[in-house]
Parts: C-alpha cells; sequence; structure tokens
C-alpha cells in the first residue's frame, strides 16, 4: 500500500474589483466572460494532476488572490469538487478562502459555509479610513466590521484578519489603535506585515523614490511598531509562531506552516508556485499562456528538474529560521545526512556569538535582535 504524503493545495484567484496602489501580485480587474474561462483552464489544470492522486492526502486548501470572494461561489464548488475526484482529502481539512470587505454577503457566506470552507482570511490592512484610501481598498473600517460580524453570526468561528504597517505618513500610535480596535473583535488569528513599495505600482511611483521615501516611516518606526505589535498581542492571547503572524492556540495556518517547514504543496492557476518531490515549478504570469498550456500542467511537474541538495539546505533553513521554534539540528540531520556544522561550519556559532542566533533543546532560534535584521541572517545560509 502507497504511504500518502500530506499535500497543500493553493488555488490563484487573480480578480479583482480594483487593484490596490501597493499591490504587485498577479491580480486584475476582469469581466464575468473571463473569469468564467479562467476558472475552466483551472479546472482543466486540476484534472491534469489525476496521476497524483494515490500519492498524497490533502490536509489544506487555500484560495488566495487577487480577491477569491469576487467569484460566484458556484466556481469554488467546482474546484473542491474536483479536488475531493482527484485528490483524497483528510476529513479536518483547513480550507481558506481570502475576502475582501465589501465582497461578502449573507448568502455568499452561507454558500462558502456548505462548501465546507472553516476558514476566512479578511484583508482588512488598516481601522483608519484615511489610511485605507490611501492604498486604493475598496472598503471602510465599518464596512469591515459589518462583514465580520456576519461572518461570526453565520458561524465562522476561525478568522484571520490581514494587516499592514509603515503606511505613508502613519505613526507608531496610529498603528496600535488599528491593534486596539481589531482585537477587540477577538480574530483567532493575525497577519501583520510591513508594507513594502514594489516596482512596477503606483506606491513605487510615489514613494520609491529618495524624497517619496521621506513620507514613510523610519526604520527606527517600523521597529517600534513590530516590537510593540509583539507585546501587545501576547497581553491579548496571541502568540507569535512565525515572524509576521500570530495565533491563538491551536489557530496557526496550517497551509502556510507547509511552506515553512518544506512540505509538499500545489499552486494551481496563473503565476502559481508548486513544490512537490523535490521539485520546484511555476505556472506562467501570462493569462493567454496560463491558459494555453493549463492541460499540459502535470507534464510541466513531471519536467522540471529536482532542487539540488545545496537548494534544499538553504531553503530549510531560511524558510525555517521565519518560524519562532526555529530548525532542528536532528531533522537537519535526518533530511541530508550531515549536520548544520558539517555544511555551514562556524556560521551558526558566529551568529549566536553577535546575539542573532540562540540554541534551544536542539533547535537553532532567531533572537529578537536577529528578527531586526532576519534579511542578512538569512543570506548567512545561502551555500
Amino acid at each position: 500500500m502507497i504511504q500518502k504524503k500530506d499535500l497543500a493545495i493553493y488555488v490563484h484567484i487573480p480578480f479583482c474589483i480594483r487593484k490596490c496602489y501597493y499591490c504587485d501580485f498577479a491580480s486584475f480587474v476582469a469581466p464575468r466572460q473571463t473569469q468564467a474561462l479562467y476558472m475552466q483552464s483551472l479546472q482543466e489544470e486540476l484534472k491534469s494532476y489525476t496521476p497524483l492522486g494515490n500519492h498524497y492526502i490533502v490536509r489544506s486548501i487555500y484560495f488566495g488572490g487577487g480577491t477569491p470572494s469576487v467569484l460566484e461561489p458556484i466556481y469554488l464548488m467546482r474546484v473542491l469538487l474536483d479536488i475531493r475526484d482527484h485528490f483524497l482529502v483528510a476529513k479536518d481539512v483547513e480550507i481558506t478562502v481570502e475576502c475582501n470587505p465589501g465582497t461578502l454577503s449573507e448568502s455568499k457566506l452561507q454558500e462558502y459555509k456548505a462548501l465546507g470552507i472553516n476558514r476566512l482570511s479578511i484583508g482588512l490592512q488598516s481601522a483608519n479610513d484615511a489610511e485605507l484610501k490611501l492604498l486604493g481598498r475598496i472598503h471602510t473600517w465599518s464596512v469591515f466590521r459589518s462583514n465580520y460580524a456576519l461572518a461570526r453570526r453565520l458561524g465562522f468561528n476561525n478568522i484571520n484578519i490581514d494587516l499592514m504597517q509603515s503606511l505613508p505618513h502613519q505613526t507608531v500610535e496610529g498603528w496600535m489603535d488599528t491593534l486596539q480596535k481589531v482585537t477587540e473583535l477577538s480574530p483567532e488569528h493575525i497577519s501583520a506585515y510591513s508594507l513594502t513599495i514594489e516596482p512596477g505600482t503606483p506606491f513605487y511611483n510615489t514613494y520609491g523614490s529618495p524624497e517619496g521615501q521621506k513620507e514613510l516611516p523610519s526604520e527606527e518606526e517600523d521597529r517600534e511598531m513590530y516590537h510593540r505589535t509583539r507585546d501587545f498581542l501576547h497581553t491579548r492571547g496571541y502568540e507569535r509562531y512565525e515572524i509576521s503572524n500570530y495565533a491563538k492556540e491551536g489557530y496557526e495556518s496550517r497551509h502556510n506552516i507547509t511552506y515553512w517547514v518544506g512540505g509538499d504543496y500545489l499552486g494551481l492557476g496563473l503565476n502559481a508556485a508548486s513544490y512537490m518531490d523535490g521539485r520546484r515549478f511555476t505556472n506562467p504570469k501570462d493569462l493567454q499562456e496560463y491558459r494555453d498550456t493549463a492541460r499540459g500542467a502535470y507534464a510541466r511537474c513531471k519536467a522540471a528538474e529536482p532542487l539540488t541538495e545545496k537548494a534544499r539546505m538553504e531553503e530549510f533553513m531560511f524558510l525555517g529560521l521565519r518560524m519562532m521554534q526555529g530548525v532542528s539540528e536532528m531533522e537537519f540531520r535526518n533530511r541530508f545526512r550531515k549536520t548544520i556544522a558539517d555544511v555551514y561550519g562556524d556560521i551558526p556559532t558566529k551568529l549566536m556569538a553577535e546575539g542573532l542566533l540562540k540554541r534551544e533543546k536542539g533547535r537553532l532560534k532567531l533572537t529578537e535582535r536577529g528578527i531586526d535584521v532576519s534579511n542578512g541572517v538569512m543570506a548567512e545560509f545561502i551555500l
């Protein structure tokens, strides 16, 4: 009997009502006909992976975007039915849908419940209406509260709220006001990320220059926001389990943890990335190219070159170090038949001496100071 491996499935829905000014994701506004044709291609792509069905058990399904909640629920239903047709799905599977306030209704949420969707990830970003307008969001704080209350009334008991700090002209106290308002609603999970100014976005045109950057909080203010977030959320019952993610006990994101611990995941849809059986591959970013090649997705998977051992060791280290539990020295040795010291020499010892890394119970973890300069620490583990 084949021993089935755990699998996370990501489904990319690229459609939005309006593109936010900071966003560089593969997302866009599209008419319903385009949406329907895209979802047809996505189902064709999923069907191509039928040969893998005997090898995996699906532990999590994540509809991301874009804004999946702009779609009619029937499209999500078809994808979920196809996943169940082609894969064994765990009874306790975590099924998440990313939602934007202003795109939810009572009937839509009721249909989500009927489909077995048991986790919502709501993109709030800020509780300040002026900041929301600056970001190009379509909702207000009031609209968000109304959607959130509706989800609660209909029985959703696992909700994440996405927040974004270090916005233009934002103060530390303004950020803390958003955290205060959000925690009063007691969601199970909070993701809190710093704004990044990405090339090709309207924000880059405005804030990407040295002059524009003066309108953003300083690096010191960004770090103060981060530290106060950690401390404040701890007092409200949220524990940080990854650099930017906080959860009440038992509500950590099963899907995202798969990425950080190097588990297998299948990405469906435009520009979606996959990591399966030691191979990494990415779907086309061009919509027409994606549609033209969707039926051959499994062939692309088989043709992908396996990651080198060097690349797998690098990813084990810099993805694992994002989590507060750090990386297991024993797990590294079991996977690669070498110790961390065999591969990285005195680098861990040097980082510990600098106060950036610590060893606890056979695990290497970032210190608080190491988290503040995490990009530099993780760069040390690139071979």
